[in-house]
């Protein structure tokens, strides 16, 4: 019988493998919650507007509960080898200087504890959501925090509403070449990129398609290429503000570009050697940073 996962492994992204067990069944029950909120090793780790504070020595913050603003919005993120661990959106200033949240998950994701880059982006999704959402889309009545950070409910009409994740399709289309004796990947340039920058093409998943579908679309819209086939390589949680990347190959059919100039003002095909050089910084172009899913897709495109 052929093993149906004797394929590749799923490559390691950044944002992923939080060590926390999320521990859902707590989340339902409030007798639960306050035990643990008054755990003596539970801990809080505060985000400033959705900015982290950075402490001496790097990696998180954790507070303990003395330090955290009783009225401010706080999620359970987790227990850590049975330690409550809480996120609050809260004044940090005071406890040290506040960083960048993109260059924080990249230092976190590039340190010996990964991990805390997806406890990071838990919390910062979780926050920001709570802060975009304090009304009933249902009745526009005031909602509160329920079921310890994982929903809003409206006590005016019963709604119940839940965080959102949008999901976005980000693809390295592959191209077969004969004339030129191998095969070419596409990268392409937003508007906003920093000058020689290159990255693989992305897009939202639109209402009523599936993933293969938005690949193919997207393509086609940004690029003018068609496709032939999808093939699926890892998804990244990306906390900015709240999406779930997916990052997939696709097979091209088609060579000649068409560029759509709002969304892409540069794109063109690349050997391997070429993007090597790039994820090696010696290239004419800048590929993506580690923490990035689209250099995850190029990395595992050369080494394959």
């Amino acid at each position: 019988m052929t093993d149906p996962f004797a394929g590749p492994t799923t490559p390691r992204v950044g944002f992923s493998g939080s060590p926390l067990d999320r521990a859902d069944a707590m989340r339902k029950d409030e007798g639960a919650m306050i035990m643990a909120r008054s755990n003596r090793a539970a801990r809080w780790l505060i985000l400033d507007d959705l900015r982290p504070v950075l402490p001496e020595g790097g990696g998180l913050m954790w507070l303990e509960r003395d330090a955290v603003p009783a009225d401010a919005t706080t999620v359970f993120l987790g227990l850590d080898d049975g330690a409550p661990r809480f996120a609050v959106a809260a004044p940090g200033g005071h406890l040290g200087p506040l960083g960048d949240p993109r260059a924080f998950g990249a230092e976190l994701a590039a340190s010996p504890n990964p991990g805390d880059a997806a406890i990071f982006a838990q919390a910062r999704s979780l926050l920001d959501w709570h802060a975009r959402h304090k009304f009933c889309a249902n009745c526009a009545s005031p909602t509160r925090v329920f079921k310890a950070g994982y929903e809003r409910l409206c006590d005016v009409c019963g709604a119940h509403h839940f965080p959102r994740t949008d999901p976005v399709v980000i693809m390295l289309a592959i191209l077969d070449i004969p004339e030129l004796g191998q095969p070419h990947a596409l990268v392409g340039r937003q508007p906003r990129f920093p000058k020689r920058f290159f990255s693989a093409l992305a897009g939202f998943v639109e209402p009523g398609e599936t993933l293969e579908e938005a690949v193919a679309r997207e393509l086609f819209e940004e690029a003018g290429i068609g496709v032939a086939r999808v093939r699926y390589i890892a998804s990244q949680p990306w906390p900015f503000p709240s999406n779930l990347m997916v990052g997939a190959f696709a097979k091209a059919t088609t060579r000649e570009l068409n560029l759509d100039d709002d969304e892409i003002e540069e794109a063109k095909w690349v050997t391997k050697g070429e993007v090597r050089a790039a994820l090696d910084g010696v290239g004419p172009w800048l590929a993506p940073p580690p923490l990035a899913i689209a250099h995850t897709l190029l990395r595992t495109w050369v080494d394959e």
